[in-house]
């Protein structure tokens, strides 16, 4: 992805942040970043969303998790990035220049974690989103806040941003 359309989709992810649980009419809707892992479709909500950003310059640390994929420079600011498909046992895909950042942040923690490639924003109906689907099981069921009819699983941005899993303790 370019930069341009990189900084396209961190202004749009911005601009929707800002009304993320919008309504039109009577429907209630959720926005959300979707995007790909080991071949299936996620989603966050662009309340827990900074930004998206081109993985470049990742700096491996040793003696970390391995989930824990390094560090980045990101306009001075050293983040950490995890490797969500690792943290949920899901297969191994590579790094490929399809693959972003999706930087989340809540008020005491921010890191980055590694997307295979970013699908765009979406406005999803809150009323077609179920609470779970059968085939998710374990670390990633832990995690989900629902399911979509087309089978887009929607991580709970907040649950993990402030998981204690995702400090790394020296």
């Amino acid at each position: 992805m370019s930069e341009e359309k990189a900084r396209t989709l961190r202004e749009r992810a911005r601009a929707l942040a800002r009304g993320a649980a919008g309504s039109e009419g009577d429907q209630e809707y959720v926005e959300v970043v979707e995007f790909m892992l080991a071949h299936e479709r996620y989603a966050l909500e662009l309340t827990h969303i900074r930004e998206v950003y081109p993985l470049k310059d990742l700096t491996p640390l040793p003696g970390t998790p391995d989930f824990v994929l390094g560090i980045i420079n990101i306009r001075g600011q050293i983040l950490s990035i995890i490797d969500i498909k690792r943290f949920f046992d899901l297969p191994e895909k590579g790094l490929t220049n399809l693959n972003q950042v999706i930087i989340l942040q809540s008020e005491e923690m921010e890191f980055g974690i590694l997307a295979d490639e970013i699908l765009g924003t979406k406005s999803i109906p809150a009323s077609t989103i179920q609470d779970s689907l059968p085939t998710l099981t374990g670390i990633r069921a832990e995690y989900l806040k629902g399911v979509t009819g087309d089978r887009v699983v929607i991580l709970d941005g907040k649950k993990i941003v402030s998981d204690e899993k995702m400090v790394v303790k020296a």
